[in-house]
């Protein structure tokens, strides 16, 4: 059962961000010298996901033109002898069979992925968030659909979260199954750490058989009207197994502004350009 589709929410305002994202759409802000979304498109399209599915709104266009041809930009790198740059632009309409889905209101990710649903032509699929940078020995989706192929049901990604992190994601209760895999028994949308059952968190990564669709319709609106994909998942836990995998690797939560600097440091760090010079800038502001 092999999955070739990803669906991508990136309709979001990008609040947390602005005033960089009144104008800029908070998935195209550069960690480094590329967009945090192309991140997550590299990951997708390196786990084998060959169409991606982007659902945005409708003034964040610059998403599309990243992913689409310039050819006045093309010709202009052509010109100069840029060939280095003129490959790293041609290849990014190469990545994958591009579709813009619209949402044209933004009422939660459950909502998000059942904008998606025409685009998985009842195919299993996988989600990923644009805020969510993973840089993993085996990229982080394909170490989910190994699991995936092996039980065939739907997988989230899990991570250990500290005290903080219970307000910021849905926290599960879960059965140990093996190393790293997990039976999922329960869980609970930012439930701060009075009621959250364990440390593992759902982080940003899922692989969806398409009765998720089904168990969103049925999905109450939460706060602030959103439908949120952790009630969802709750919902199909009434009816079939879903499992969790503690992924091998690390990651940044680029939706926040540390998180983001994090990301822009590491990923700094990791290039040989950079890596003396910043490091010795980070030793003398310390």
């Amino acid at each position: 059962m092999r999955v070739r589709k990803a669906i991508i929410p990136a309709a979001g305002f990008g609040t947390r961000f602005l005033p960089a994202t009144k104008a800029v759409p908070k998935e195209m802000l550069a960690v480094v010298d590329k967009p945090m979304i192309q991140y997550v498109v590299e990951e997708a399209t390196a786990s084998g996901i060959e169409q991606i599915g982007i659902v945005t709104s409708s003034w964040k266009t610059a998403i599309e033109k990243h992913f689409g041809r310039s050819e006045e930009l093309e010709n202009f790198l052509k010109e100069k002898g840029n060939i280095e740059s003129l490959r790293e632009v041609e290849n990014l309409k190469r990545l994958a069979n591009m579709t813009t889905i619209d949402q044209p209101a933004q009422r939660g990710l459950g909502h998000a992925v059942l904008m998606g649903k025409k685009f998985t032509g009842g195919e299993p699929f996988a989600v990923l968030n644009p805020d969510t940078i993973y840089d993993c020995p085996v990229p982080c989706l394909k170490q989910l659909l190994n699991v995936f192929e092996e039980k065939k049901a739907t997988v989230v990604v899990l991570g250990r979260i500290d005290v903080e992190g219970t307000h910021k994601h849905g926290v599960v209760k879960a059965k140990q199954i093996s190393e790293r895999v997990f039976e999922l028994l329960d869980m609970v949308e930012k439930p701060g750490p009075e009621r959250a059952f364990s440390d593992l968190a759902i982080l940003g990564r899922y692989v969806f058989m398409p009765d998720i669709f089904e168990a969103i319709k049925k999905t109450p609106p939460g706060e602030g009207g959103e439908i949120q994909i952790t009630d969802a998942l709750r919902i199909l836990l009434d009816s079939r197994p879903v499992y969790g995998l503690l992924f091998e690797g690390r990651r940044y939560d680029a939706g926040d502004k540390f998180g983001f600097l994090e990301a822009a440091i590491n990923f700094a760090l990791k290039r040989p350009e950079f890596r003396d010079k910043l490091k010795d800038l980070l030793k003398a502001l310390s």
